[in-house]
């Protein structure tokens, strides 16, 4: 099964796959991770890709996808995190996958209002020390530990992130509503109960 995570930062995309992953065996390919790694292990793709990033560029599209399907297993089931972000990316998968006789199973839609992101996120902190993350709302630092908040956390860049994810996910949803394939999740639901949601949508009990 191959499942595609959608949804605005803060939303809690990262939690729910951690879980699949460590309970349902899941694998995990989340493009900036994969970035990254490619780059640290000198891969011939992350050398390339390293080009366009001490350029300041974007990573073209079709490397990206090279790397997917070098990540690719035979079997199993794997959740896509942070690609596709466009129509065009969402089209390049479709073809790559209908090439390996694949294809997107199911799309989730992690629902939650601006406003919640905002909350969720400008309350974080972060213990400079530990790395330990914080949120001065719902789980504030013991008393004596020093924290910082970083600075994509401050509520002017996370509106600004949340505008660009809006701009370019409005149509990527539209896209996969049509293939019928998209499921919407409410995540300002407590995690267990989006766990549970979760696990409804991809029909694994």
């Amino acid at each position: 099964m191959i499942v595609v995570f959608l949804g605005p930062p803060g939303a809690g995309k990262g939690t729910q796959a951690q879980r699949l992953v460590e309970e349902k065996g899941f694998i995990h390919i989340s493009t900036g991770d994969l970035l990254r790694e490619a780059v640290r292990n000198q891969t011939p793709l992350g050398l390339k890709a390293k080009e366009y990033m001490d350029r300041g560029e974007l990573v073209p599209d079709e490397l990206i996808i090279e790397m997917i399907k070098e990540k690719l297993p035979e079997g199993g089931n794997v959740i896509l995190d942070g690609f596709p972000r466009t129509i065009a990316q969402a089209e390049a998968l479709d073809k790559m996958l209908a090439e390996m006789g694949k294809k997107v199973d199911a799309v989730i839609l992690f629902d939650v209002p601006d406003e919640v992101v905002v909350e969720r996120l400008s309350g974080r902190r972060i213990d400079p020390k530990t790395g330990k993350v914080y949120h001065i709302k719902y789980n504030p630092p013991p008393e004596g530990v020093e924290v910082i908040q970083r600075d994509d956390d401050r509520e002017e860049v996370i509106r600004k992130r949340l505008e660009v994810y809006r701009k370019q996910t409005a149509p990527l949803i539209e896209y996969y509503e049509k293939k019928g394939n998209l499921v919407r999740i409410d995540a300002t639901k407590a995690p267990e109960e989006v766990y549970r949601d979760l696990l409804n949508a991809l029909g694994i009990s």
